[in-house]
């Protein structure tokens, strides 16, 4: 670890600025009275940093803990420290504009309540989603009132459901280690996750925009509060924006700037982020922005206030993209891999000193080969490593090469003597791999992670290590968080994404020798799509030109959701053969959200 400026008290003094006042007990439930929020379950933190812990990650979880309602200038207020996200609250002429009601609707309506309790009982006048991440918008129902507008990116419903819908199972599984949800909080367990302590597991919803913003330097006055605009797709997000106040002087930096390096490719899984337009958006927000502002904050972490202070944090932030950018083609082209690369990228000295720009949440390591995967995709080029065994494969194949699993166990050993647990590690996931029932060689692991997630200063990486501790130790426990594919995200998608997703679905061996054609006419959507199963594939055309069919059925689309979750045909009209609709449902798989990840 660098020489860091532990002595600096910036940040600790930025996060305590404006506080109004606390969650007394931060805790939150849900209607059944369960515990779908704990921030008090942090206070361990107000302790000396412990050995099972890194001390800049130990530093950093301090300062997100912190909870309660602040000032962030006159007129705007942050909750923190009620979800992984910040709710910002802007007051207008007739009450209040939230901004990124957080991820559960109960956290939503706590966060309100709390800005009420200080502030007065304003009505929320108009509600604005800064990205498509559901930690910026899945509370929306707890502070949404009838009829006020909702402002978002143009492409925001697309992004926000397709990420969260297509590949969610997957992702919500991989969240689990991402946030140690079953891990204890506490100084060997979770204690945070750089950009946030945790996500909440309340209620999670979606509510479309009525209002999007199209281009950069657009301007909406909203309730007499003036907000310009700048688009910057491809960032954090595929569709994100920063904003400025221009009478409140002050700066939204949604999650383009954080206190902490972010993901290039986030380790739950998403499409690989683009560093390079990144870079040049954060740039563009100085030249725009910055001369007239005196306060920017984020939906994460804590705000930066004076001009000068403001310049320099972005363009640190912007240099640390560009540089990640940069040094990794430049590697890479002279055929260097990305795991090469990962373990020779050094962050220049003026980058490394400053704590907002450390890897508590994204990593150098695992950036660096996000970017490398972004241009030069998942092959390093070696063909051996073209058409190589799975795990469970190859597993038994090394530990036979090694002399057996005791050989294996012994070199391990070793290697956890020689203050290698990298390499340790390595050799005991072959060997559970190849027996999962070897008990000493699972503890053996799980003791190895341990260590591992003990001098993690990634927040993330230490809660997927000590996750899979954990599950190699107690096995799998169903999960406790909020799958993204919820009943409400899933009405959110269109006609083609809902055919898409039933078609990421097929079982293609079950289905090769299946020939379907189903007409969809929908009367509420004036459009018929036409499915088409041969070959393992559906295919879906709209407005088709004649034809023949097996099924044509004519619906609404609440009917359609209603058949995807398992509702008979009644009200639905059909013309044709309907013993076609089981044969396609009958070749769906169901997603596993439990899948094993340390064991084959």
């Amino acid at each position: 670890m660098p020489d860091l400026p532990f002595a600096d008290r910036r940040d600790f003094e930025d996060a305590d600025r404006g506080l109004v006042g606390s969650l007394v007990p931060c805790v939150v439930t849900n209607a059944a009275g369960a515990v779908i929020w704990d921030n008090d379950a942090y206070a361990f933190l107000d302790g000396e940093c412990p050995d099972t812990a890194n001390p800049s990650l130990w530093r950093q979880s301090q300062l997100v803990a912190k909870q309660g309602l602040y000032e962030v200038t006159d007129g705007i207020y942050q909750v923190r420290g009620l979800d992984l996200s910040n709710m910002t609250l802007v007051e207008s002429d007739n009450g209040v504009i939230v901004i990124d009601p957080l991820i559960s609707v109960e956290c939503a309506a706590a966060a309100l309540a709390l800005y009420r309790t200080h502030r007065g009982d304003r009505q929320v006048t108009a509600v604005i989603y800064t990205h498509a991440h559901a930690d910026h918008f899945g509370g929306v129902h707890g502070v949404y009132r009838e009829g006020v507008p909702i402002i978002a990116g143009d492409g925001f419903m697309e992004a926000a459901v397709a990420e969260n819908v297509y590949a969610g199972s997957a992702m919500t599984r991989r969240a689990e280690y991402m946030y140690g949800s079953q891990l204890e909080k506490g100084p060997a367990g979770q204690i945070g996750a750089g950009l946030g302590q945790t996500t909440s597991l309340g209620t999670f919803g979606l509510i479309p925009p009525t209002l999007d913003i199209t281009h950069t330097g657009q301007e909406e006055t909203v309730d007499g509060v003036v907000i310009r605009f700048q688009m910057t797709p491809g960032t954090e997000c595929p569709v994100e924006m920063n904003f400025y106040f221009p009478q409140k002087r002050a700066l939204c930096l949604a999650e383009n700037a954080t206190h902490n390096l972010h993901n290039i490719l986030t380790l739950r899984g998403a499409v690989v982020r683009d560093p390079r337009i990144w870079s040049r958006y954060l740039g563009e927000t100085i030249d725009l922005f910055c001369a007239d502002t005196d306060v920017a904050f984020a939906s994460h972490h804590w705000p930066t206030w004076g001009t000068e202070r403001i310049v320099e944090y972005l363009e640190l932030q912007r240099d640390l993209y560009a540089y990640l950018h940069d040094q990794t083609l430049r590697l890479l082209n002279q055929g260097y891999t990305g795991i090469e690369i990962a373990e020779m990228v050094e962050m220049p000295p003026a980058l490394d000193r400053a704590w907002h720009t450390h890897g508590y949440y994204g990593s150098v390591s695992h950036n660096v080969k996000a970017v490398y995967q972004r241009y030069l995709g998942w092959f390093d080029g070696n063909p051996a490593h073209l058409w190589e065994h799975p795990p469970a494969e190859s597993g038994p194949r090394y530990v036979e090469c090694m002399g057996g699993a005791a050989a294996v166990i012994t070199k391990a050993k070793q290697y956890i003597d020689a203050d290698d647990p990298r390499f340790a590690a390595e050799l005991l996931n072959h060997l559970v791999f190849a027996d999962q029932t070897n008990t000493e060689a699972r503890e053996l692991l799980a003791g190895i992670y341990d260590k591992l997630g003990y001098g993690a200063e990634n927040g993330t990486w230490r809660n997927f290590y000590l996750q899979g501790a954990f599950e190699l130790r107690n096995g799998i426990v169903e999960t406790s968080l909020i799958v993204s594919a919820s009943p409400e995200m899933i009405g959110a998608l269109s006609i083609d994404q809902l055919f898409d997703s039933i078609a990421i679905r097929i079982n293609g061996p079950k289905a090769w020798d299946e020939h379907i054609a189903i007409d969809w006419v929908f009367t509420d959507l004036g459009h018929t799509y036409r499915t088409t199963l041969r070959n393992g594939v559906l295919i879906q055309d709209i407005d088709p030109d004649g034809g023949d069919v097996d099924l044509t059925l004519t619906l609404t689309k609440l009917q359609f959701l209603g058949l995807l979750g398992g509702a008979a045909l009644d009200g639905v009209q059909t013309t044709g053969d309907v013993g076609v609709v089981p044969r396609l449902l009958g070749v769906l798989d169901t997603n596993n959200p439990s899948f094993p990840i340390v064991t084959p």
